[in-house]
């Protein structure tokens, strides 16, 4: 009996992982048990960055690039969480490796913590993180994946790097959010923001990739410097497709030839339409297309590859 009971506990035990795990100040636990405080400053004033890096069939892709950049946007903010970049890699493997997932979205969080009561400079604050493994989803279904993706230019400007440095992966969203619905009444996947002079930014987690006359081009200012985005130069330079980093208006986003978007959920996906402008007989296109298959193939051959250490749980 009581080696039937110690299986049951055990089993009960195991289910709580199943869903993710979570590392928050120092402990790891079940995804569900992961909690932060109300009066956290990343909570209250959105003092977050942020970088989440996937892993599809038990391998990391790129963690090496989301690591130097979460820890570039740390610096950029001020942020000096006890953990080294090394310790950071080890907690992302353990936390698979805690799961057992085996296709996941990682996630490293670093807030701002709060400071002593009456105190408002950050400077003051304890910082620390929060990390978790969570199963992977891409950024749409893949029915919408494959007959294209629905875009929409957004009314709503992506707020200015001036203000907010968006190469600095943070919580700042507000404009995102407000884009998301209005792309959502519009009938649209997604919006597509553009700066204060009417070039485009990014979108809600994705940067932008439009295709005219063969040639790929994808903004060069105001946006997250996506590790996805430079997978799919690297991969139109090896397909020896002609790209260009630079501003792309409004105009030229609306008559491209095609349009992709790069993002860690999922890679490079294809757009059919723009606006409600129908492209490529409602398809991706085939340079979005081929980009996107060659990504696919490089990633299941192990490209820029790390096996989790599923030992660690």
């Amino acid at each position: 009996m009581d080696q039937i009971t110690d299986k049951k506990v055990k089993e009960a035990d195991r289910s709580k992982w199943e869903a993710g795990a979570a590392y928050i100040d120092g402990q790891f636990m079940p995804i569900g048990e992961g909690k932060i405080s109300i009066l956290d400053w990343g909570y209250r004033r959105s003092d977050v960055v942020y970088d989440v890096v996937s892993a599809w069939d038990g391998v990391f892709f790129r963690i090496d690039d989301h690591l130097k950049r979460f820890r570039k946007s740390m610096d950029r903010y001020h942020f000096k969480p006890q953990e080294s970049d090394e310790e950071i890699r080890l907690i992302l493997h353990k936390l698979m490796a805690l799961s057992g997932l085996r296709s996941a979205y990682v996630g490293m969080d670093c807030l701002r913590g709060t400071g002593p009561r009456g105190v408002r400079q950050p400077s003051k604050a304890r910082n620390y993180l929060a990390c978790h493994a969570v199963p992977f989803t891409t950024i749409a279904p893949e029915d919408k994946i494959e007959r294209g993706l629905h875009m929409a230019v957004s009314s709503v400007p992506r707020i200015p790097s001036a203000c907010v440095d968006m190469t600095a992966k943070n919580f700042h969203w507000g404009d995102m959010n407000l884009a998301m619905f209005e792309a959502e009444e519009k009938g649209a996947d997604y919006p597509i923001l553009l700066d204060l002079a009417g070039c485009v930014t990014e979108g809600p987690g994705f940067n932008v990739f439009i295709v005219t006359e063969g040639k790929v081009a994808t903004p060069d200012y105001n946006m997250l410097e996506g590790v996805s985005r430079a997978s799919a130069l690297e991969v139109c330079k090896e397909l020896g497709i002609e790209t260009e980093i630079r501003k792309i208006s409004a105009r030229e986003l609306r008559e491209a030839d095609e349009i992709f978007i790069t993002t860690t959920a999922g890679g490079v996906v294809g757009a059919s339409r723009i606006d409600g402008r129908i492209m490529n007989n409602d398809r991706p296109g085939p340079i979005s297309s081929k980009v996107r298959e060659t990504y696919l193939a490089k990633r299941k051959s192990g490209w820029h590859g790390e096996p989790v250490r599923y030992d660690l749980a």
